[in-house]
């Protein structure tokens, strides 16, 4: 009963990131929902509204690092079941951002605006690309893994619970981070920029690559000299030719 119920709990999860991930494509690109990061929030003067924007996206990379940190997961396994800790991440992870969406201040001062609808077709369409990057990327490591999926359904067989390997494969051949690359492109490919989509925009951008060194350090400390050797080989976040070959990459989280 209680791996029908785990294999519940990690599907469920699931669907809320799914749900969360669509509601974020539209939060930021300030379409369809009825609260965006231009529009729909209260009205807040400008030193109270950046506070709390600010504090939203520290809380969100407080719980999303540290909850990813090897030494928090030992720890944290010895009160969640590990069938369900990674589970239990994407659902902490759904929690903070469904905050943050519900919660955000908008500054819909205009800092620029593209007028030019060739260029605002190419700015959405590389909006588009960073999000389609985003989702394809978690596919070409283990994207059941990445959300728990794969964890509940072994415990659900009664079988053991298997770590990510490391490999390369698609993007990873370029770049080691091509998911970070994606929401950095879909962050900021706009062609209207405002204070609160820039600060939305800066703040993650400094996170993102704060994680991207908390991330290669575990992997450093995982995989050792087969990691030394594809950072040596790959780019971190701008692909360019390297003319070598693929080897084994895997993601931390």
């Amino acid at each position: 009963m209680r791996k029908v119920a785990s294999f519940i709990y990690g599907i469920v999860s699931y669907l809320l990131f799914l749900g969360v991930f669509l509601y974020a494509i539209a939060f930021v690109g300030d379409f369809l929902v009825p609260k965006t990061i231009d529009a729909g929030g209260p009205e807040t003067t400008f030193g109270p509204a950046l506070l709390i924007n600010l504090g939203l996206l520290g809380l969100f990379a407080l719980q999303h690092s540290g909850m990813a940190r090897p030494g928090f997961k030992e720890w944290w396994t010895k009160i969640i079941p590990e069938p369900i800790e990674r589970s239990t991440y994407v659902l902490f992870s759904n929690a903070v951002l469904i905050l943050l969406f519900w919660q955000w201040r908008p500054m819909p001062e205009v800092i620029w605006h593209v007028e030019v609808a060739w260029a605002q077709w190419t700015l959405w369409g590389l909006f588009g690309i960073g999000w389609g990057l985003v989702l394809t990327a978690t596919y070409m490591i283990s994207h059941g893994h990445l959300f728990g999926l794969k964890q509940v359904r072994e415990h659900l067989q009664g079988e053991e619970l298997s770590a990510p390997d490391f490999q390369v494969r698609g993007y990873y051949q370029y770049v080691r981070h091509p998911l970070n690359l994606g929401f950095l492109i879909a962050f900021w490919a706009t062609p209207e920029m405002t204070v609160g989509h820039l600060v939305f925009a800066l703040a993650t951008t400094g996170y993102i690559f704060v994680a991207m060194g908390l991330e290669e350090r575990d992997l450093m400390a995982r995989f050792g000299a087969r990691y030394r050797r594809y950072r040596e080989r790959v780019p971190m976040i701008v692909p360019w030719p390297t003319g070598t070959g693929p080897e084994e990459r895997t993601s931390g989280a």
